[in-house]
């Protein structure tokens, strides 16, 4: 069911019983009185027969006669007049007796005084009444035809009413519903036309202030973003797809020119010693590429624990050395630590000795003397990491870029690379809420310094 039925049934619905309980209660309050009232009205007309009959002494005969030929006589209306011996008195038509009191009727109506209740469709009223020291009891009922006429009708006019109004309001509910979600509707049409190919539409932000306003706004924002992810990714997969085409190439052509001839074991193993550097790159861009591909998860998805930052360093410069024996890593405390385990971070240990590596890598292979000096400073809420060279620096129009994937900036011919390993870094820095900055000048070396909160 669509929100526009929705909101029509609950409005029209809600109206609907509000409605109800308003034409319930006037009827019913209708009804009440007009129940008192005929019975006032029975009431007064008894006590005015008593009174010709008892007061003024009208024989019986006589008043019975009055009443048959009076215009104001109610519906069969019986009106009888009892002593408390239950001696009959008066009654208005003697040889027509719906009521047919009892004595138990009279002496309820001794008990109580009054009495009023219902016989078959009669309303029936019975009192205790004092003249001159001598009581009476009376009784009468009429059936108010007139006023029961009118209750009928208002009723009807009632359930006409509600019957028009519901209707009514279905309509307006309708029409209300229609003009509240147009702009819903409106946005739904722009949205069926954004596609891949089309990722620059936004939607109406109206008067960017109600409601609908607000969800267009954060529409647009979330186009942005996918925009903004579609865009890298076509960049990313134009990236991967160069950057293993030429390894790849490069492979098929040797080993199609070992091919051609006969050649020597010394050619051979040239052209091996070719093939097996190319396949290490290529091993080395796909696990960069896994790395880069496990910072994006989401990182409720990654395992995070208690690590040890200067243990994880120790391991990555103990495998950068076993993997080239030239590099140097001179690891510098800036002070002693009192506790062992005053130095942790909640991370995830794998991560951050990628990122320590891909740095002190980096170090090692732009600078002449091919080594790195990490210095370590921690604090009570901090721990901060500094890899420095004295290498070739980065030039000023690359710093702004050094961080995006497959960027290489004019150093590119000093050393061999994919660009994949600071963005990868500074990806594992974001996840642990730390920070990465850089310093470099031309010829005078480059400091990367990681900044992570400790636990």
């Amino acid at each position: 069911m669509k929100i526009r039925v929705k909101l029509t049934l609950l409005f029209a619905g809600l109206f609907g019983i509000l409605l109800l309980a308003f034409a319930l209660t006037l009827y019913l309050t209708t009804a009440a009185h007009r129940e008192a009232d005929y019975f006032q009205r029975l009431r007064q007309l008894a006590i005015t027969k008593a009174n010709l009959l008892v007061d003024a002494g009208v024989p019986p005969a006589t008043l019975e006669l009055i009443y048959k030929n009076s215009l104001t006589t109610l519906p069969q209306e019986e009106v009888a007049v009892f002593d408390t011996a239950f001696h009959l008195l008066y009654h208005d038509i003697g040889d027509i007796d719906k009521l047919r009191e009892t004595q138990g009727m009279i002496d309820s109506i001794i008990a109580f005084k009054e009495i009023h209740f219902y016989y078959e469709d009669l309303q029936v009223t019975g009192f205790l009444y004092s003249h001159h020291g001598k009581k009476y009891v009376i009784t009468a009922a009429a059936r108010d035809e007139e006023g029961l006429a009118r209750l009928h009708t208002l009723g009807l006019e009632l359930i006409l009413g509600f019957a028009i109004a519901i209707g009514l309001t279905l309509l307006a509910g309708i029409f209300f519903a229609r003009k509240a979600l147009q702009p819903v509707s409106a946005m739904v049409d722009h949205l069926a036309a954004i596609s891949a190919n089309r990722m620059d539409l936004r939607l109406s932000e109206g008067n960017r202030k109600d409601e609908i306003a607000t969800l267009a706004l954060t529409f647009n924002h979330m186009l942005d973003r996918l925009e903004q992810s579609f865009e890298a990714q076509k960049q990313f997969v134009g990236n991967i797809s160069h950057e293993l085409r030429t390894p790849l190439a490069a492979i098929i052509a040797e080993a199609e020119v070992s091919a051609i001839r006969s050649r020597s074991p010394e050619e051979y193993r040239e052209t091996l010693r070719l093939i097996l550097q190319d396949a290490q790159r290529l091993s080395r861009l796909s696990t960069d590429l896994l790395d880069l591909a496990k910072t994006a998860y989401d990182p409720s998805g990654i395992q995070f624990s208690t690590v040890r930052p200067d243990e994880v360093l120790l391991d990555a410069r103990k495998a950068i050395l076993q993997a080239n024996p030239g590099y140097r890593v001179l690891l510098h405390f800036e002070k002693e630590m009192e506790d062992s385990d005053c130095i942790t971070v909640n991370g995830n240990e794998y991560l951050l000795r990628v990122a320590f590596s891909n740095l002190i890598e980096n170090s090692c292979k732009f600078s002449p003397g091919k080594q790195c000096h990490v210095h370590i400073c921690f604090g009570k809420e901090s721990l901060s990491l500094e890899f420095r060279d004295d290498g070739i620096g980065i030039p000023p129009e690359d710093l702004g870029n050094i961080f995006t994937p497959f960027f290489r900036g004019a150093n590119k011919r000093y050393a061999p690379g994919n660009g994949i390993g600071l963005s990868l870094t500074q990806r594992i820095v974001t996840l642990h809420h730390g920070t990465l900055a850089v310093t470099s000048r031309p010829g005078n070396g480059t400091v990367f310094t990681i900044s992570l909160p400790q636990t």
